[in-house]
């Protein structure tokens, strides 16, 4: 039996002993999970808290308080990295993946790899002289699309039914230069990504236009095949099992499954939680992430498909380049014919069960700009013009034109969506426009810097007197993405 469906995991969820959830799910039992729920199960103890506190370890909150004697952002950043660095490690017999070489963690209380963090942290690390820490973190998601296919949300056992947006083919490109021409290395990153890009596709096979979905894949109307986000359970979140149980009670049966999938589904996407998965933006109870056809995941898988292709290429095997070139060439027809809004001049998410392109625009639709997808240059110039006149405030790029209750919507905003605002700009000549959105954010970072002495995982880029708000747990310090994506605009715009 897994943990989390153990009748102890449920009655310490419940109890509120601890009031973030995912503290009991990163909890070390002693000896073993099995071991301590059978002795529950026969105790029956009292006094729960006492039993928990006999039979289970927790590890360390990180040290990630304010360093007083540091005066800049980038000294900051410098002296975070090993703070944030795990070694590698054997299993225990905690949710904990062992990971066969060292890894970044986000920060706070996320004390794990994330997968789709990773990739704005490496950014940071290449740039500090880190590349040796960037081939360890590949090598740890090559493992693990080795042993399960894909790379998990985290590093946890409870992550294991879901991934996160599919950067492991971004960080093949950020070693690109430098390792492609070892053949060991290329042969293995190589047969990494075609394990991962068979993992998001699998099933596409059994679509017809009668069945149009299965786990990740959507038939379009044309015949054509996309991605959606999904989990392959529909139970409530390990990691906030107390929450997901609240916010479903007043559900039937058949709602309270598919409101779980659909919140585990959103988490797989990043953006856990945004009006952009909500029929209601002000009603998480309307979830409904996995009838969307995100931009952003399939800008990403196009890129995967580009960069095996680029793999099969560089090692002579010239019909599988042929293939996958071809494949991502297709992508890119789907996603402008789809997900191209002319009337709003913005990349937009598509929504299977109305037919029609969603109305919430999104920074995710700055991912066509990033990957290159944008091919008629007014598209980019009303794109550009779009990212300066709506998405841009005084802090940044906000998140959505939405304002909720709901972290992943105005007024916040997040580091990795201010990398694909400011990249998409770069490469389309934008030069002027992605500077100013780099200082903006930058100026955020470091007038918050200069009170709070640490950096935080999201910001509000509207009011930069309020700290950013919404989502299941308070802000968080540290903060990998924040770290990485701040070191890379320095690189471009700032001063050291």
């Amino acid at each position: 039996m897994k943990f989390e469906h153990s009748r102890l995991f449920k009655d310490v969820q419940l109890s509120g002993i601890f009031t973030d959830s995912k503290t009991f799910a990163d909890a070390i039992p002693k000896p073993s999970w099995q071991a301590v729920c059978d002795f529950y199960d026969e105790l029956q103890p009292k006094d729960l808290k006492a039993f928990v506190n006999v039979h289970f370890e927790f590890a360390p909150a990180p040290e990630l308080e304010t360093l007083d004697t540091v005066e800049s952002v980038p000294d900051y950043i410098e002296q975070l990295w090993s703070r944030l660095t795990r070694e590698a490690g054997e299993k225990d017999a905690s949710s904990l993946l062992a990971l066969p070489k060292p890894y970044v963690v986000p920060g706070g209380r996320f004390n794990e790899i994330y997968y789709w963090d990773s990739y704005f942290t490496a950014l940071g690390l290449m740039d500090s002289g880190r590349e040796a820490l960037v081939e360890n973190m590949l090598d740890n998601f090559c493992s693990l699309i080795n042993s399960l296919g894909y790379v998990p949300n985290g590093n946890r056992s409870y992550y294991a039914t879901r991934s996160q947006p599919p950067v492991t083919a971004l960080m093949v490109d950020l070693l690109w230069d430098t390792k492609h021409t070892d053949p060991q290395w290329l042969n293995r990153v190589t047969s990494a990504l075609s394990s991962e890009y068979e993992f998001w596709m699998k099933g596409q096979n059994k679509l017809s236009s009668r069945e149009n979905t299965h786990a990740r894949v959507v038939m379009m109307p044309c015949g054509g095949v996309l991605n959606r986000y999904w989990d392959n359970e529909s139970l409530p979140r390990p990691e906030s099992y107390r929450e997901d149980l609240e916010d479903a009670k007043h559900l039937t049966a058949e709602q309270k499954l598919a409101f779980y999938r659909n919140i585990r589904a959103a988490c797989e996407s990043g953006w856990d939680f945004s009006s952009r998965w909500l029929r209601e933006p002000s009603d998480l109870k309307t979830i409904a992430t996995t009838d969307m056809v995100p931009i952003d995941l399939n800008a990403l898988i196009y890129f995967l498909e580009s960069q095996l292709a680029r793999c099969y290429l560089a090692l002579n095997r010239h019909a599988e380049y042929r293939k996958m070139d071809k494949k991502a060439k297709s992508r890119a027809d789907l996603i402008g014919q789809y997900m191209w809004d002319e009337q709003a001049s913005w990349y937009v998410d598509y929504d299977i069960a109305s037919n029609c392109q969603r109305d919430v625009q999104t920074m995710a639709g700055a991912t066509a700009l990033f990957f290159n997808l944008v091919t008629d240059a007014s598209h980019a110039q009303r794109m550009s013009k779009k990212i300066m006149s709506d998405f841009y405030k005084v802090g940044g790029l906000v998140t959505t034109l939405n304002e909720t209750s709901q972290q992943w919507d105005s007024p916040n905003g997040w580091a990795p969506l201010q990398w694909f605002g400011v990249k998409g700009l770069l490469n389309y000549g934008f030069d002027c426009e992605a500077k100013q959105v780099g200082k903006s954010w930058l100026s955020t970072l470091e007038s918050n810097f200069a009170i709070n002495k640490c950096l935080l995982e999201k910001y509000n880029v509207i009011d930069l007197n309020k700290t950013a708000q919404g989502g299941e747990y308070i802000v968080q310090q540290g903060f990998g993405w924040t770290n990485g994506v701040a070191f890379r605009l320095y690189k471009l715009f700032g001063d050291r």
